[in-house]
């Protein structure tokens, strides 16, 4: 079926400051280019639009702008026929601008054909798919439309999309409303697709000596009531708050992990369109502070997050991949059940085949692939629980934390770990997914490789009660891994442990952070070669 989508003149990745102020509009050919909260006007004669980018004469000069995070208005804005392609993408513009590209390329590649590219309009475009390495006949058409997480749902149900991208997990309204319109479960394996992890990184200058900061202190700088780095640490310089449009995923994501929904009215110097221009300000302003997404770190520099528990994280992709990182998330796509062709269904199934798996890397994300991470010496987390067992030094859970530590100088620890929803013995939707890429990893191993299926707990009851609860989530991810692997792991010898509440990787203080602590890790014999 072939789908129409009508574009926008929309968007913009140039990061301006707030109280910039626009020359006023009066000649005939003069436009503004207004971001999408509203808050933020360039006026000035219309130039040109090519390369997705407006360039407009103002009276500072000619000012060259992105068009992803801005509306044209005026008589002289471009306007752009409708494309049509086989199948419209519609949604996320994490997704569509930073990975699309690379994925469409990549599953060209798959097919033996090649992907000519061409941007159709601002945040819009098609990718041609052309049989025999290129010199061969059109074998689809792939229109991909980077607008919101909002409006990737919003297509699906006015039947405007086949694939919705959203860098959040659909809401039971939206799902409720699809499935009403005939779309099918939403939220089942055939229509939710994870396909990433993006970790929201805390930046700032390269050379600011600051290193790790706290929830608290993160919360005092975004709020207004820190000021200064040397508040914090740093040098004795004024703090430069540069901070995301209020109406995108970024910012809301971000300050609901800071404020949850009471949240300040307090103006940052600087706003910035998207990540890119996030990045460039942070290469440039030795003073500024933000956050991006994990692909655009560039030239800035991560800042470790310590949590009110004093457990401090890395934003690399190993925490990304066992979502042990706080600001980490899920990058999705959807499809609805009664509209999906053989052309988009191709597309899905490249996506979630490890093929794609390099593709997402080099596309700056953090894919789903199994990495193994030494326990030794160097392991932060062998460095915290040795400190953890001098509280515990005499009874019951110091031998349980000695225990740990002897265990782990045996085992590496996979990346791969197992959640349930809450109340659950039911894995996540993650879950599921990683099932099948662990059995097709642990295929590949030599026989007799051991493999420890270790389980944790949050620290609510009983400590003896909840490494017991510990050991019977770990043997229900072991039952789940033979039911579904079959004879394909009959070489591979697994064993299961359990250690409670002992080393947390995130703060028990909120519901967010106990779901983390309630996992199942998996650990290979460290002489085991990968």
């Amino acid at each position: 079926m072939k789908l129409k989508k009508t574009l926008k003149t929309s968007a913009a990745s140039l990061a301006l400051a707030s109280a910039f102020l626009a020359p006023s509009a009066s000649l005939a050919q003069d436009v503004t280019l207004v971001s999408t909260d509203g808050t933020i006007n360039v006026t000035g004669q219309f130039i040109s639009f090519e390369n997705e980018t407006y360039v407009l004469r103002t009276a500072l000069g000619d000012l060259r702008i992105a068009a992803s995070s801005v509306i044209c208005e005026g008589a002289a804005c471009p306007t752009f026929e409708t494309a049509s392609a086989d199948v419209t993408i519609v949604g996320s513009e994490a997704i569509g601008l930073g990975m699309m590209p690379l994925l469409m390329t990549g599953f060209a590649a798959s097919l033996d054909a090649d992907a000519e590219i061409t941007n159709s309009a601002a945040g819009e475009s098609i990718a041609t798919l052309i049989d025999d390495g290129g010199f061969g006949d059109e074998i689809g058409s792939y229109l991909v439309s980077s607008t919101d997480d909002d409006n990737a749902f919003e297509a699906l149900l006015e039947g405007d999309a086949a694939i919705g991208m959203s860098s959040r997990r659909i809401t039971q309204d939206e799902a409720r409303a699809l499935r009403a319109d005939g779309a099918g479960s939403m939220v089942s394996p055939t229509q939710e697709r994870i396909i990433a992890v993006d970790s929201m990184v805390v930046v700032t200058h390269d050379s600011n000596p600051v290193d790790q900061l706290s929830s608290e202190q993160l919360a005092g700088i975004f709020s207004g009531q820190i000021t200064n780095w040397s508040e914090v640490g740093g040098p004795d310089r004024e703090i430069n708050v540069i901070s995301h449009e209020q109406n995108s995923a970024s910012y809301d994501y971000f300050m609901s992990y800071l404020y949850g929904e009471d949240r300040p009215a307090f103006r940052p110097q600087a706003i910035a369109a998207d990540d890119q221009a996030m990045s460039n300000v942070m290469f440039h302003d030795r003073n500024a502070i933000g956050y991006l997404g994990y692909a655009f770190q560039r030239g800035a520099k991560p800042v470790q997050l310590l949590n009110e528990c004093g457990i401090s994280t890395q934003p690399d992709a190993f925490s990304a991949k066992t979502e042990e990182y706080e600001l980490s998330r899920r990058m999705y796509l959807y499809n609805r059940s009664d509209n999906l062709d053989d052309s988009a269904q191709a597309f899905l199934d490249y996506v979630m085949s490890n093929e794609a798996d390099s593709v997402i890397g080099k596309s700056g994300f953090i894919d789903l692939g199994i990495v193994r991470r030494s326990q030794g010496e160097d392991d932060p987390r062998r460095a915290a629980l040795i400190q953890e067992t001098q509280r515990y030094d005499i009874g019951f859970e110091g031998e349980i934390m000695s225990d740990m530590l002897t265990e782990m100088s045996n085992y590496d620890r996979l990346s791969t770990t197992f959640r349930f929803r809450t109340g659950s013995s039911r894995l996540d939707e993650r879950g599921r997914l990683d099932l099948q890429r662990l059995i097709a990893y642990l295929e590949d191993m030599p026989v007799g490789t051991e493999i420890a299926v270790v389980g944790f707990t949050d620290d609510v009851g009983p400590f003896e009660a909840n490494r017991a609860l510990a050991i019977e989530r770990a043997g229900a991810v072991l039952d789940e891994i033979r039911d579904a692997a079959g004879d394909r792991l009959a070489g591979i010898n697994m064993v299961t442990k359990g250690y409670g509440e002992v080393a947390p990787s995130a703060c028990n203080v909120s519901e967010r952070g106990r779901g983390i602590n309630r996992r199942v890790e998996i650990w290979i014999a460290s002489t085991t070669e990968s």
